[in-house]
């Protein structure tokens, strides 16, 4: 019998050579995300570490400080079992509602604001004062103003996060770089002009901060509001009843998923910020 030889054909080279350059793009892909990945791991990895370490050695007593493995445990029975989903998403929902509103009306005005400093000079005074009033101090405001209820806590973290968006959209206009402004206006650009393709540009890098620490603020105001604004549901209320009845496993359990939602929404705006202000870095 004579052999039989199977033709090769291009497609049948090609391919090998292909997989091999897929395989080498999503490599270093891959180690790219990892390198990144143990940077953002490193630090939970520490802090378990030292919690750990503090509860088994019990530097602070164990009815008071569970171990992080069944804290942990706690979290995830809650998660799947029980509705701390559940009031997670209630969180979750009345921070967006507060941050939202803080947004649409605060980018707006705080632009048009700092389009003029003396027309932001003529609110500074007001600005300045209640963004150094804590919020928490003007919790019987609202309720005299909006009930006990839903109303009051997303309009007292709306109104806490509105005034940090005003002033960095304001000051993100007033400092805008001077050159560019000068030299759109050398070429022969209108106010109007410079106003939108300059200005606002210009002022995008300090908004982003200010929206991030806006949403971080409104998170810890709804918190605090649903610990006390005669709230039913929410991580405030569950964190505040688990210590009520001593259920310290429960009380970690909520407080570590705060720490998730605000460290998510932290990370999520830092992704925006990046797509959206790509020229800063």
């Amino acid at each position: 019998m004579s052999d039989v030889k199977t033709p090769v054909t291009r497609q049948a080279w090609t391919f090998p050579v292909s997989l091999a350059r897929n395989a080498q793009h999503w490599a270093q892909a891959l180690n790219q995300y990892s390198d990144a990945a143990r940077v953002y791991v490193l630090g939970p990895i520490l802090l378990l570490m030292i919690w750990g370490f503090a509860a088994h050695a019990e530097l602070v007593s164990p009815r008071l400080l569970p171990g992080p493995l069944e804290t942990l445990g706690q979290f995830w029975n809650s998660m799947i079992y029980g509705d701390l989903l559940q009031d997670f998403w209630n969180t979750l929902r009345r921070t967006l509602y507060a941050f939202a509103i803080a947004a649409i009306v605060g980018i707006p005005l705080g632009v048009m604001l700092g389009s003029s400093r003396k027309l932001y000079g003529s609110v500074e005074f007001l600005v300045d004062f209640f963004r150094s009033t804590p919020a928490t101090a003007m919790f019987p405001l609202f309720l005299l103003l909006f009930g006990i209820g839903e109303e009051s806590q997303v309009a007292v973290a709306a109104f806490a996060a509105l005034l940090i968006v005003i002033f960095s959209a304001a000051y993100g206009v007033i400092n805008a770089t001077k050159t560019r402004v000068l030299a759109a206006r050398v070429m022969g650009a209108g106010r109007w002009r410079v106003f939108k393709d300059v200005m606002i540009y210009e002022s995008l890098p300090q908004t982003f901060v200010g929206l991030r620490t806006a949403i971080s603020l409104a998170l810890v105001v709804i918190i605090v509001a649903e610990m006390f604004i005669g709230s039913s549901d929410g991580l405030g209320r569950r964190i505040i009843d688990a210590q009520q009845v001593y259920d310290l496993r429960e009380m970690y359990a909520s407080i570590i998923a705060t720490g998730v939602m605000g460290y998510s929404l932290n990370l999520l705006f830092i992704a925006v910020e990046r797509r959206v202000v790509r020229w800063i870095n």
